[in-house]
């Protein structure tokens, strides 16, 4: 059976653009580790049960407007100037076009295109403004302005999977247990399943992925309750 080539196949690329997978990814990492080491900071520290409900849910909140809020304006300041330097690009276009052209011909006689082949394909783009807007501002600036992620698909994104992440430790409180052990050993298990699932679409091994995010979790619930326990609550509040 013939394979078919990759480039001749729609989509054989995963959308690497479109906003929604780094935000999901860091706040579904970053509830689990924020919450697992919250409760076990003040679960080492001798509170109750009902105080790490409290905390806990807490944070979870807290977290996921700060993350939501933090992704939509990040996300959209990038945007933001990404279009000025649009802007600037296009006013050189109009100002300057035969400069820039033969400065996008130097660029690709860098890359090791004839020059003379160089020149007419500058030529040619030239001919067409907003083509030739598109290709200068790749070339000079690395991005796709017909293609920027979406702030708000990255804030939902990280609202929603921060509140995902915080509430896996919480859920054995929730369900009635009392035990500290057990909401860290279902956290542990949440953050392996998100690296395993990470690994889905980084291609990596997905136990070595579980490993590692397992490995960055227990080190941030172990140095908090080891302050916890430290520092310590009188009574068990």
């Amino acid at each position: 059976m013939t394979e078919t080539p990759a480039a001749l196949r729609e989509a054989h690329h995963a959308d690497v653009s479109g906003g929604w997978l780094r935000p999901a990814v860091f706040g579904a990492m970053d509830g689990l580790v924020t919450n697992i080491a919250l409760i076990a900071g003040v679960g080492g520290g001798g509170v109750s049960p009902r105080s790490i409900v409290l905390t806990g849910t807490a944070g979870l909140v807290a977290g996921a407007i700060s993350m939501g809020l933090g992704e939509y304006t990040s996300v959209r300041s990038a945007n933001e100037q990404v279009a000025a330097e649009v802007a600037k690009e296009r006013r050189e276009l109009e100002r300057h076009p035969e400069a820039e052209a033969r400065e996008l011909a130097d660029a690709w006689v860098a890359r090791g295109l004839p020059r003379d082949l160089a020149t007419q394909v500058a030529e040619a783009v030239r001919r067409d403004p907003e083509e030739a807007l598109r290709v200068h501002v790749r070339e000079e600036l690395g991005v796709d302005p017909d293609d920027q992620p979406s702030p708000w698909a990255a804030a939902i994104s990280s609202f929603l999977f921060f509140s995902i992440g915080a509430l896996v430790p919480l859920l054995p409180y929730l369900l009635g247990a009392t035990e500290l052990w057990l909401a860290l050993a279902v956290g542990g298990l949440g953050l392996f399943a998100a690296g395993a699932v990470v690994a889905r679409f980084t291609r990596r091994p997905w136990w070595t992925s579980g490993l590692r995010q397992l490995v960055l979790g227990a080190a941030a619930a172990g140095a908090t309750y080891l302050i916890g326990s430290l520092i310590g609550v009188p009574g068990g509040l």
